[in-house]
């Protein structure tokens, strides 16, 4: 197969907000990568902080910079040390891209490893037709997972790694946040065993999606209903035995510690902006336990997210926006919109 040697892309370029279609070089992989040939992508929160040029972003991604981190596609070149992967094979992959001389890395702990570095944020990413990865990250795809969904097993993949931190199978699970992760970290819920599913958020349109990819979820809009009532009416005598905060709010978080069991356990992906006040005297002396989240388990998450998706885990209703790459701002609009799930784009 003769490649071309430019490519479309997504591409910070300046300082302000947006994102620019620009051409850019076709990468050239080294001996232990694989060139990947972008199908789907999906819009990631991270990437709508880096379209604002949030203060974040603005002290954390180098420019110019191709965004994006989650997508789907298929090998088209192998790096001449690359033995276990085939040209033509479809795939997603893991876009923290680790050292291995760390301890935590030393000692298979991938996720962990503090010089971790990010595609689409750190390193070019994925918004673009062409995309280098170390094979090391590349997750094939059974047949039975189409692109679009490959696509955001990224984000699935925090829900799951949220999700499976404490054991749920027989549990009432209280989800704080019901944005796109949220919702599928319900799914997953759900299809490990809990028992009661609430989610809360004051987003109507979110809610209302939540309803729509997991039917048995109890949603409370916050500012309408009160948490306790509902815990009442399920019939729970102290409360929910697992939290699962995906809203970086403090005032959710608050509404988690109250309405947790003695001993209950709280699994925190969300991140609040700047510090945020919280009374440990509460957290203490109802024993809480508390695990922060951050990506996935390398590759355990990848491993079950892929096992539950083929057998019966349904989160395609997720999906709400489907737009050619080049309709891309109407991409970021519906995601900035606060009205969508995922919004998926199409490089094919």
């Amino acid at each position: 197969m003769t490649l071309p040697n430019t490519m479309k892309a997504l591409e910070k370029s300046y300082p302000r907000e947006g994102l620019w279609q620009v051409q850019a070089p076709v990468p050239e992989i080294g001996p232990d990568e694989v060139l990947i040939k972008v199908t789907k992508t999906g819009i990631c929160g991270t990437d709508i902080h880096i379209w604002n040029w949030d203060e974040w972003a603005a002290h954390t991604v180098p420019l110019p910079m191709i965004t994006g981190h989650e997508f789907a596609g298929e090998i088209v070149e192998l790096g001449r040390r690359v033995s276990d992967l085939k040209v033509g094979q479809r795939c997603s992959g893991e876009g923290h891209l680790i050292q291995t001389d760390s301890r935590q890395s030393r000692a298979g702990k991938f996720h962990l490893d503090p010089g971790t570095r990010g595609i689409g944020v750190n390193e070019q990413g994925a918004f673009a037709q062409y995309l280098k990865l170390p094979a090391f990250n590349v997750v094939p795809l059974p047949d039975e997972i189409p692109d679009e969904i490959g696509a955001i097993l990224d984000p699935l993949g925090n829900a799951v790694h949220t999700a499976l931190s404490f054991d749920l199978l027989g549990e009432d699970v209280l989800i704080t946040g019901a944005g796109p992760i949220g919702i599928m970290a319900a799914a997953v819920a759900k299809h490990a065993g809990a028992r009661h599913v609430v989610i809360t958020d004051i987003n109507p349109d979110r809610l209302a999606l939540a309803e729509h990819v997991v039917p048995s979820v109890r949603t409370v809009n916050v500012n309408e209903e009160a948490l306790p009532d509902v815990v009442q009416a399920l019939g729970l005598k102290q409360g929910f035995d697992v939290g699962l905060e995906m809203s970086g709010n403090q005032a959710a978080l608050d509404q988690m510690v109250d309405a947790l069991v003695m001993g209950g356990k709280i699994a925190l992906l969300g991140i609040p902006p700047g510090q945020s006040p919280v009374d440990w005297s509460r957290i203490v002396f109802k024993a809480i336990t508390i695990k922060g989240v951050y990506g996935r388990e390398m590759f355990e998450t990848w491993y079950k997210m892929i096992a539950m998706l083929q057998n019966g885990l349904d989160i395609s209703r997720v999906i709400t926006h489907r737009f050619d790459v080049d309709d891309f701002a109407k991409g970021f609009a519906a995601m900035k919109s606060g009205a969508s799930g995922k919004v998926v784009l199409d490089w094919t």
